[in-house]
């Protein structure tokens, strides 16, 4: 039978993520709802946002305006799920907060290049972050204590799941299997580095 630390470490293989999430978030996570809510609140915002940017940057990509304008009203969507949870709960919209993990994320973006190039680096950068909530929030779903929310972030899991294929679709889409699968690894072996650099916060979604 498979261990609980093996099932996970599966898991995080399938998303191409590296290092798994310390089992201990959750725990932390769930001590301050307000805050882990309201920092969720804001990546779902900012997922909106950079969807929006990538269609205003890049119009003549027709599959890429394609697919992303949908995604932009599904991330506002989520956004005001979150904001209804707060609410529902007699909990305050905190003030947005810096994101380390996604600061470093786009620290490692190659400086320079052409405009397609950049195209390549945003595209990994969003596929990259989607993986990474799409795990933390499969966390919550299964180890909240909270009933409810473990369906709630269920729901966010698969739709997170199914962002993270389409911007890796994309990214092969115009860049080709081979550099995207060679600039895709880096990544995550600087994102491994990255989660293993941060302090464990309950406080952030990431």
């Amino acid at each position: 039978m498979i261990n609980t630390k093996e099932k996970e470490l599966q898991e995080v293989r399938m998303l191409g993520l590296k290092l798994p999430t310390d089992p201990r978030w959750v725990n932390l996570a769930e001590m301050d709802l307000e805050e882990i809510l309201t920092d969720h609140a804001y990546c779902e915002q900012k997922a909106a946002v950079s969807c929006i940017s990538l269609i205003s940057q890049y119009p003549e990509r027709k599959e890429l305006v394609k697919e992303l304008a949908p995604i932009v009203t599904e991330e506002w969507g989520h956004f005001r799920l979150v904001i209804a949870e707060l609410d529902k709960r007699n909990l305050n919209l905190g003030r947005q907060r810096k994101d380390e993990y996604v600061n470093k994320l786009l620290s490692f973006q190659k400086k320079g290049g052409s405009r397609d190039d950049k195209l390549l680096e945003k595209l990994l950068v969003c596929a990259l972050i989607e993986a990474r909530s799409c795990e933390r929030f499969r966390l919550l779903s299964l180890h909240i204590n909270d009933d409810h929310l473990k369906e709630f972030y269920h729901r966010f899991m698969v739709s997170e799941a199914g962002h993270y294929v389409l911007f890796i679709e994309l990214a092969r889409k115009y860049f080709g299997e081979e550099r995207t699968n060679q600039r895709w690894k880096e990544y995550l072996e600087r994102e491994a580095e990255i989660m293993g650099e941060l302090e464990l916060r309950g406080d952030r979604m990431h």
